[in-house]
């Protein structure tokens, strides 16, 4: 079994690595081999071995390949905006092409299970005309969509939904990860999120004191993806 896919959410700030890194981590406790890309992370720390992201960091944990931290993250950029800001200062002209090679690369690595996930939601842009959407494309792998649960989550989960269908892409599963507890009538937007997204869900996180991999993974069920 060798499965890739492309993770995306509704928003920044919902918790698509915390979640990235629970599938990760569920796939690993099935005794699947596991390896993951964040090609391009803005944000990122200066350390002694060069800057490093949090998010890519915590996926590369999670990988049970041996990899490098420069091959799950070839792109790492300092300041905490858009990737394409962020790239624009350095004088990097961010394009799918310097995106496809080494997400390729780990992907040919041949994990049972692989995820490269994006930045922010669907239509993150990049150089030109281009957006990090297109990168999925050209990988033709399906996509999980996180949905941040909160006021508002319904119409960014399909408009996305939408988005990915349009881009000739299969919506393989969605989670919803409940980064608003206290949202009004929680369970009937669960409900309306469950009949409307064309793609079964893969599981329902709560609002975690400490949400590790593997608190995460317990709320998740890989087993509801095609071709599991």
């Amino acid at each position: 079994m060798t499965q890739a896919y492309f993770v995306t959410g509704t928003d920044t700030e919902i918790g698509k690595t915390t979640i990235a890194a629970g599938l990760l981590h569920a796939a690993r406790q099935q005794g699947l081999s596991t390896a993951a890309a964040k090609p391009v992370a803005s944000g990122c720390r200066r350390t002694a071995d060069g800057l490093r992201n949090d998010d890519a960091l915590a996926l590369f944990a999670q990988c049970s390949l041996p990899l490098r931290y420069e091959e799950v993250n070839p792109l790492a950029f300092e300041p905490a905006i858009a990737p394409h800001l962020a790239a624009r200062e350095v004088g990097i002209a961010l394009d799918v092409s310097s995106l496809l090679q080494p997400v390729r690369a780990i992907l040919d690595k041949g994990a049972d299970f692989s995820l490269v996930e994006g930045a922010g939601g669907w239509r993150v842009p990049l150089a030109g005309e281009a957006n990090l959407s297109d990168l999925a494309i050209a990988l033709g792998i399906p996509v999980i969509l996180v949905v941040g649960v909160r006021l508002g989550c319904i119409n960014h989960a399909l408009l996305s939904a939408e988005a990915i269908e349009r881009d000739g892409l299969r919506l393989a599963g969605w989670v919803a990860n409940i980064v608003e507890p206290k949202t009004s009538r929680l369970e009937d937007n669960l409900a309306t999120l469950s009949e409307r997204l064309p793609a079964p869900c893969l599981g329902r996180v709560p609002h975690l004191a400490e949400a590790t991999p593997a608190a995460v993974a317990e709320h998740l069920n890989l087993e509801l993806l095609a071709g599991w």
